[in-house]
């Protein structure tokens, strides 16, 4: 399995990068900056794809406020199987959750072959799995 990069500084022509983000797509700080920098990431804009990156907004409420996002994403991801996306640990910097509660959000992008998830939201992925 492949993962997310800790730190991705280019990408290939079909590659996204995924971050978090906020509603008002103030892109001022952790991944969202190196979107805006690099990857084609519109301030003012908080959701969904531009350039070469997509965000999901993670700093309006608790999980369940970003989960409708991730699905989106998901959905997403499925039709646009011609592109790989690079999940960062979105949630997990600035927005302050644990990868422990971000990770679940991701299950059904752990079986996409274009997705590819930070290593612990893997493990997190893999461990739950095998206690059901």
């Amino acid at each position: 399995m492949e993962y997310t990069p800790e730190n991705i500084t280019h990408l290939g022509p079909d590659d996204i990068f995924v971050f978090g983000s906020n509603l008002m797509g103030s892109h001022c700080g952790g991944a969202a900056r190196v979107a805006l920098k690099r990857f084609g990431a519109v301030m003012g804009q908080g959701v969904g794809i531009q350039g070469q990156s997509y965000a999901i907004p993670t700093m309006q409420g608790g999980v369940e406020t970003i989960k409708p996002y991730v699905d989106d994403f998901i959905k997403l991801a499925r039709e646009w199987d011609q592109n790989t996306f690079y999940v960062t640990r979105i949630g997990c910097g600035i927005a302050g959750f644990t990868d422990e509660e971000i990770a679940p959000l991701f299950d059904e992008a752990y079986d996409l072959y274009n997705v590819r998830l930070p290593k612990s939201f893997a493990d997190i992925i893999e461990r739950d799995r095998k206690k059901q």
